[in-house]
């Protein structure tokens, strides 16, 4: 039994040693996001996929890290010398100080390597991040405003329920004829409400065809040194459709931001609403069966105006690791993260825009489309703004929009008259684009 049992050890162990040599481990790369709640999930789904796909060569670690401003404070953090992800989703108002920081490996040197086909993306979405012809990140949740309204309650006021405002002159209209008051005077329907949101502003000011700051709206080859939205009249025209709504009692005030006015839509209380295109999934969820929800363009501020709507959301950045070989499997990956059947996934779980042309042919998305028609709203708003409008870069636009906000609230209150409001916020916002300039 021994000399048997010694035998069968011996065998074991030259088997062990005539083993084939195990591969090489796949290369790990990290990746940031500031997705929670549905859009988390959806993340980390596509993540999995691609880990399956790519099993024994390419892992992606998946980490999310709050909201955008606290993964955008948390690399610069950690600055040049340890950068702590490969690659990183950052919002649209922060790619001016990616680009400054140096931080950055441009897509384009990626694209421009292996001749990459980017015509595919949406020319309309590319065109914000791209600066002096080079695309620096690659869009990937890609948002627009839209109107919001309850169809149902359009129907029930004799109004057209497939004819939503365009702009502020018709939503006046219509909100008189929508606002519900009780006996006593007192309103317990709104006809038109929305939150107080400083990307609105931006929006406004490219709805009117204006450029937000100097030097090509931040995208010369120098950065802003000014905002010029108090030298064109924009932010005027702005403060004005504020005042007027509140001094005509035409709304209510919902708070900064959209949590307020986005429950008080899904509750009844406001019929026409203000909200991203991301929003859309989470509304048709909660109103449910409650009533119908129709979308419109973003409104004009005038109605002969002609401009567009610029992209909001994120995309997603390659940091300067200096390994080629992480830079490569992050290119892989962003790759794999807007081919067309993954962007069909990701629109039908969020509302994001899919940023691939050919996401539009795959029976997934049509299928969506027609499950949730209000979608094709955000495609043809898309389409039908030019590249010119793609919006502004600014340094500073998380000062910047909670400055907007500010003297909002302090044009509401009766604090400062227009012209106040539009001298403060610029000169505050210019004092923060002097210091940034000045310090990088």
């Amino acid at each position: 039994m021994r000399k048997i049992l010694s035998l069968c050890l011996a065998l074991t162990l030259l088997a062990g040693f005539m083993l084939p040599v195990s591969a090489e481990k796949p290369v790990e790369i990290i990746f940031w996001h500031s997705m929670g709640g549905v859009n988390g999930e959806a993340i980390v789904k596509m993540v999995e996929d691609f880990n399956k796909e790519n099993e024994g060569k390419i892992k992606v670690n998946v980490e999310y890290q709050g909201t955008y401003d606290d993964a955008i404070n948390k690399v610069k953090a950690a600055g040049m010398s340890a950068m702590p992800a490969d690659v990183m989703q950052i919002y649209d108002i922060g790619s001016r100080f990616m680009i400054d920081s140096g931080w950055a490996l441009p897509v384009q040197e990626m694209i421009d390597a292996e001749n990459y086909d980017i015509s595919q993306v949406e020319p309309n979405i590319a065109a914000y991040y791209t600066i002096d012809g080079k695309l620096y990140s690659m869009p990937f949740n890609s948002s627009t405003p839209l109107l919001y309204y309850n169809k149902t309650a359009f129907k029930e006021a004799g109004l057209d329920p497939d004819t939503p405002p365009t702009n502020f002159d018709e939503i006046i209209e219509m909100a008189e004829k929508l606002t519900i008051k009780d006996a006593d005077g007192k309103t317990v329907r709104w006809g038109f409400g929305m939150g107080n949101y400083g990307w609105f502003f931006e929006q406004w000011i490219g709805k009117m065809g204006l450029h937000y700051v100097d030097n090509d709206n931040g995208r010369s080859e120098e950065p802003a040194t000014k905002v010029v939205f108090d030298e064109n009249g924009g932010a005027a025209e702005i403060f004005k459709i504020w005042k007027k709504l509140f001094d005509e009692g035409i709304i209510t005030y919902l708070g900064r931001g959209n949590t307020d006015a986005k429950a008080a839509f899904i509750s009844g209380d406001i019929v026409i609403t203000l909200e991203s295109t991301a929003a859309l999934k989470s509304l048709l969820t909660n109103v449910g069966d409650d009533f119908e929800i129709g979308t419109g363009f973003f409104p004009n501020i005038h109605p002969d105006d002609k401009g567009g709507v610029s992209i909001g959301g994120g995309s997603l950045w390659m940091l300067q690791t200096g390994d080629d070989a992480r830079q490569k499997a992050s290119w892989e990956f962003i790759k794999y993260m807007i081919s067309p059947d993954v962007q069909a996934f990701w629109n039908a779980q969020t509302g994001y825009f899919p940023i691939t042309v050919a996401t539009h042919e795959l029976d997934a998305f049509k299928e969506n489309l027609e499950k949730f028609p209000q979608f094709g709203t955000a495609i043809r708003q898309l389409h039908s703004t030019a590249p010119e409008y793609a919006g502004s870069l600014l340094s500073v636009f998380p000062e910047s929009r909670a400055l907007v906000e500010t003297y909002t609230e302090r044009l509401i209150n009766g604090e400062v008259t227009v012209d106040e409001a539009v001298q403060k916020l610029a000169a505050e916002v210019n004092s923060a684009i002097e210091i940034y300039n000045l310090t990088n």
